[in-house]
């Protein structure tokens, strides 16, 4: 089950799969997609991991979007994991992301890793605002924001998982991307960027939601 909550103007779900369905404009939001994690990473001499995470990423937002139908997306930065990435994604996956974009308003935030256009359709801006709300990578001081870059998590007894930090002026996205690290709810740095009430809402088979503290 989703997670259902306010921002400014907006009623928005809290998807478990780390999605976020904003439904009075058909618009998915995801963030840190990662594409091509696994190439990046041999390419520069990293660890080697099975190139399964853009197949995994794709399936996981393919299930989103037709369960939500929405008809717009933001992808909030770092999609890629290096511009080099976005070109040289498989055949097989660059026409399964055709078909999803197809028909759909598309909106690629420019990231830290994916810092300019890439090579794939769809519009690419710095910052996008729609109905009140300001959609970015990394976090500012502007009210009614969201925005990705830290890739939250949040730990339970028996469990970590990536989670939404939410409060009444922003949400901070967790990474959607199959192969992405997290930093820490408790991190100094994203506890100045929250308010005393925030919460913690993890994904997972359904929301839950706790205190951020």
């Amino acid at each position: 089950m989703p997670y259902l909550f306010p921002l400014g103007p907006a009623q928005l779900q809290a998807l478990p799969s780390g999605a976020l369905f904003w439904a009075d404009q058909s618009l998915l939001v995801v963030s840190d997609l990662h594409f091509g994690k696994s190439d990046r990473l041999a390419r520069r001499g990293g660890a080697l991991l099975p190139p399964y995470e853009t197949r995994a990423t794709l399936m996981k937002l393919d299930r989103d979007l037709t369960t939500t139908g929405a008809r717009r997306v933001i992808c909030l930065g770092d999609s890629f994991d290096d511009l080099t990435a976005a070109g040289e994604m498989a055949e097989d996956d660059s026409l399964w992301l055709t078909r999803l974009m197809a028909g759909r308003d598309w909106t690629w935030i420019e990231g830290n890793h994916d810092a300019g256009p890439v090579s794939v359709g769809g519009t690419h801006l710095a910052v996008l605002r729609v109905a009140g709300l300001t959609f970015r990578h990394i976090a500012s001081p502007e009210p009614h924001e969201i925005s990705g870059h830290y890739h939250p998590k949040a730990r339970l007894p028996g469990r970590t998982a990536p989670c939404f930090l939410m409060d009444a002026a922003r949400v901070i996205m967790p990474a959607y991307g199959a192969y992405t690290g997290g930093l820490s709810c408790d991190d100094p740095d994203l506890q100045a960027l929250m308010q005393p009430r925030a919460l913690a809402v993890l994904t997972g088979a359904t929301c839950l939601a706790r205190p951020m503290r």
